[in-house]
């Protein structure tokens, strides 16, 4: 073991200042006999969970902290904070967050001083930032003195977790105040602590990181007017070189041992950390939702079975179905997650907020349906709970949720107001530098043509299946590999280059529709920072996962927004309230319009291909728009599946169920298995397998994993034999899955899909002037699109009247059955400011009577 660790460490989460990624950089470290390693990025904590975890993985002992920007009296400066334990971990979550939310100077977030000399603390220890601290721009503007009390001052608060931080790298070592620093020492009885501030892995990478920099900042490597923050010398440095460097003061190095010591943080990894959900009289979690799924499966079932025998029928099916899934979940623990995407979606319906009927798998779930948080009944379809959450493999459950486009900042207000502002945010993402801008980046910094790295660029071609990496891209793209192969130095550089930084941490977004609810303030679990205005976790969608906290998927679908405005367009001009229903998908006028390929604008059944297959295939029941959902992708179009399938409808092709115990599963397909959702009750039925298990199996043949497969053959065939199959049976059936696995689709999202495509078909064959006037609205500034849509109108006989200040408003309106209004918001050059002005003026005091007019009313 050696007498040093690193504390002063960025990674490529400083996003502007370091090359460093973190699995290299701990083998690094591994490789060093290093027993410890300080990860301090640059005034954030982003990179803390993978670090945390692969320094668990390769048993190395994680401390935690950040290299800090602080707001002192009169000037700025930084410190490194580093955090001894859980309390202190979550005091520095709360400092680096306030900064980000209350205190930002010229937009960059900076600690108040005082937050940190506010009380006594154990918890944290605190480096004096070297010749970026307090105490060197003390001794060099104000004196001796000044640094002296400056240093007391943090004594007394720290104790004996101050250290004087001691440096000597190329660019940060000044004789003068190296030794002001160990008389400060001297004389407070300080401990001293040796640390070097590492960028990039080894010397030669300096170039590159160089680069890196140059990327970040907008400027030209060569520029002879640009100065270089950093030096060659920033690199890992070995303990050797450490002690060599240090070879005077021991106790500087043995002390960063000390502080490794002292650091003790203990992260949970793998809990889940529920917000609160307030019932009314304090009523457990399980009771009230079990009260609430039943009351709720009553008038459900009241309006699907409105006749009363036809209901009792079905009553004890529902009920039996209801009451595994409530004790599924309950014994998951996972009562309080429902209850709350249940009432966020209920406050959602009740004030005027479109939400989807579902999304993904969780339309698999009747207590899903039954608490209003999904609008399709899963028994009817064949929707399987254990798709959404399997007892067999506990994992948190995630709904997606559909929001109206306009209104979806709407609920997230209300979730900040039910749980608290502080325990609510939305979730971080870090773009990387991928393969073909990176070569552009690298190619602008080296002051290359535009050109070249541009045809370098083209030659890798991805596709929205695949993005190639640079070297898997010069082995699958021959002229790319013909380029390089001949390359110039000039070229060699760039490519070479580019090689080095590909994947990087390149910026810091915003998920588009994670959200997360805290039980506490978020900061007690990870810091936080502004994105557009945005509260915004420091930790990516994994990293939030992995300590625990709850994401919640708002996303934003510009389709629902649609069919809101069309129905309120529709009352306005016809006088009628429209109720889509979630249950009754029989309208032949529907099928007709669907049957014609008639489907510009209707949800997931827009494109060229899609209307082709519509043709083809002449849907003819609801079951079809789910299968055409799940069928028109690049796996079932090039199989021949879909070609099998339309030939069986059709009545042109044989349908085989295999096995009249599956006619029920594989009717709704004809016979062809196209569902995931099938393939589990296959396995349920002729297999044996629970459901649970059966998704098991299901992941495992997605996975096609040869020594699982071999083994739930066998499990398969095994249990088919109990239940009296023919083993020859088992195995073709098995065989004829695996192969499907491939290809099956999660029958519940397509489902839940299906509704919309069926709702958007609906408003377009009765409503047609009032649907496409929305759907051109929500278009305004796509001039591509709305020449689309145009097409289609004039296709259905719609006629579009010109932009009128006397009668357009700013969106497109219907003005009769078959007419539509141009909106004047979508005339270039006019913005929705504008417009309010005319519309308000003229709705106040009549219309325009000719243009002087108009120009004396509006300024």
């Amino acid at each position: 073991m050696h007498d040093f660790v690193h504390l002063r460490l960025h990674s490529e989460f400083s996003v502007s200042d370091s090359i460093l990624r973190i699995k290299p950089l701990l083998k690094l470290a591994k490789n060093q006999q290093m027993v410890a390693v300080g990860l301090t990025d640059r005034h954030n904590m982003f990179g803390l969970v993978k670090f945390y975890k692969t320094c668990r993985e390769m048993g190395i002992k994680p401390i935690l902290g950040s290299d800090v920007n602080v707001q002192g009296n009169n000037f700025s400066y930084q410190l490194i904070l580093l955090a001894k334990n859980l309390q202190g971990y979550r005091q520095i979550c709360d400092w680096i967050t306030r900064s980000y939310v209350e205190n930002k100077i010229k937009d960059i977030p900076h600690i108040k001083e005082e937050w940190l000399l506010a009380n006594h603390n154990d918890d944290v220890i605190v480096l004096s930032g070297g010749i970026f601290g307090d105490l060197s721009y003390l001794i060099a503007n104000l004196g001796f003195e000044a640094a002296l009390t400056q240093a007391q001052a943090w004594q007394k608060i720290f104790g004996d977790n101050y250290f004087i931080e001691l440096q000597r790298s190329k660019l940060h070592y000044d004789e003068n105040i190296f030794q002001q620093w160990l008389n400060i020492a001297e004389q407070l009885h300080i401990p001293v602590v040796a640390t070097h501030p590492v960028q990039f892995a080894k010397p030669s990478d300096y170039l590159a990181h160089e680069v890196r920099v140059c990327i970040a900042n907008g400027e030209m490597l060569d520029n002879s007017s640009r100065k270089s923050k950093y030096s060659s010398d920033q690199y890992f440095k070995s303990a050797e070189e450490m002690s060599e460097l240090f070879a005077d003061l021991p106790m500087a190095l043995h002390n960063s041992l000390t502080i490794a010591k002292k650091c003790n943080l203990e992260i949970t990894l793998g809990q889940y950390f529920l917000p609160n959900f307030a019932t009314p009289n304090q009523q457990p979690l399980e009771e009230y939702l079990s009260l609430l799924a039943s009351q709720g499966l009553n008038k459900h079932l009241e309006q699907l079975y409105p006749d009363v025998n036809k209901r009792q029928d079905q009553l004890a099916t529902y009920q039996q179905r209801l009451e595994l899934e409530i004790a599924t979940i309950i014994q998951m623990g996972f009562a309080g997650y429902f209850l709350i995407v249940a009432d966020f979606i209920i406050w959602a319906k009740q004030n005027n907020v479109p939400v989807g009927p579902g999304r993904g798998s969780g339309a698999g779930s009747l207590v899903a349906f039954s608490l209003g948080i999904t609008d399709i009944d899963p028994l009817r379809y064949n929707l399987l709970f254990e798709r959404f959450l399997n007892p067999e493999r506990v994992s948190m459950p995630d709904f997606d949720i559909d929001f109206c486009q306009d209104k979806r900042e709407k609920v997230i207000q209300y979730v900040q107001t039910k749980y608290g502002s502080d325990a609510v945010a939305q979730i971080a993402t870090f773009g990387t530098m991928s393969s073909k801008a990176v070569i552009k980046d690298v190619g602008r910094v080296l002051g290359l043509p535009y050109g070249l790295c541009d045809s370098i660029s083209k030659l890798i071609e991805n596709t929205p299946a695949k993005s190639y990496g640079l070297e898997e891209a010069l082995e699958h793209f021959p002229e790319l590999n013909l380029r390089i192969s001949n390359a110039d130095e000039e070229l060699l550089r760039l490519w070479e280059m580019s090689l080095q930084l590909e994947d990087l941490t390149r910026n810091v977004g915003k998920h588009a529709a994670g959200v997360l609810i805290a039980p506490s303030k978020l900061s007690d679990f990870c810091p936080l920072y502004l994105a557009d205005g945005m509260q915004t976790s420091q930790l990516d969608k994994d990293d939030v996962e992995a300590i625990g906290l709850v994401k919640f998927d708002f996303l934003g679908l510009r389709n629902l927004t649609i069919i809101q405005e069309s129905l309120e367009q529709i009352e306005r001009l016809h006088g009628i309230k429209i109720h889509l229903s979630n249950s009754d998908f029989e309208d032949k006028k529907v099928y007709k319009l669907l049957q014609a390929g008639n489907t510009t604008a209707v949800f997931q059944l827009e494109s060229q291909g899609m209307k082709r297959l519509l043709v083809k295939l002449e849907p003819s029941r609801f079951e079809d728009i789910i299968a055409v959902l799940a069928l028109y992708r690049p796996g079932p179009l090039g199989s021949g599946m879909v070609d099998d399938f339309v030939q069986r409808k059709k009545g042109e092709a044989e349908i085989d169920y295999f096995h009249d115990d599956l006619m029920e599963v594989l009717d709704p397909t004809y016979g062809v298995i196209v569902y995931q959702e099938q393939v589990m009750q296959i396995s349920q039925i002729i297999g044996g397998y629970t459901l649970g298990g059966a998704d098991l199996l299901r992941r495992a043949m997605g996975k096609k994993k040869k020594e699982e497969m071999d083994k739930h053959r066998a499990i398969f065939t095994e249990g088919a034999l109990t239940k009296g199959y023919a083993k020859e049976l088992a195995e073709k059936l098995f065989d004829l899955m695996a192969m499907f696995a491939e290809y099956g689709f999660n029958k519940s999202h397509t489902a839940a899909y299906a509704v919309i495509s069926y709702h958007t078909a609906y408003l377009k064959a009765y409503y047609p002037a009032c649907f496409m006037a929305a759907t051109l609205s929500s278009e305004l500034d796509k001039t591509d699109k709305l020449y689309e849509f145009y097409q289609d109108c004039l296709a259905n006989n719609l006629h579009i009247l010109p932009p009128d200040i006397n009668y357009s408003e700013y969106r497109f309106t219907p003005v009769g059955s078959q007419e539509i209004r141009y909106a004047l918001g979508a005339i270039k050059g006019i913005g929705s400011n504008v417009v309010e002005i005319i519309v308000e003026e003229r709705n106040k005091n009549g219309a325009y009577s000719n243009l002087i007019d108009f120009c004396r009313r509006v300024d």
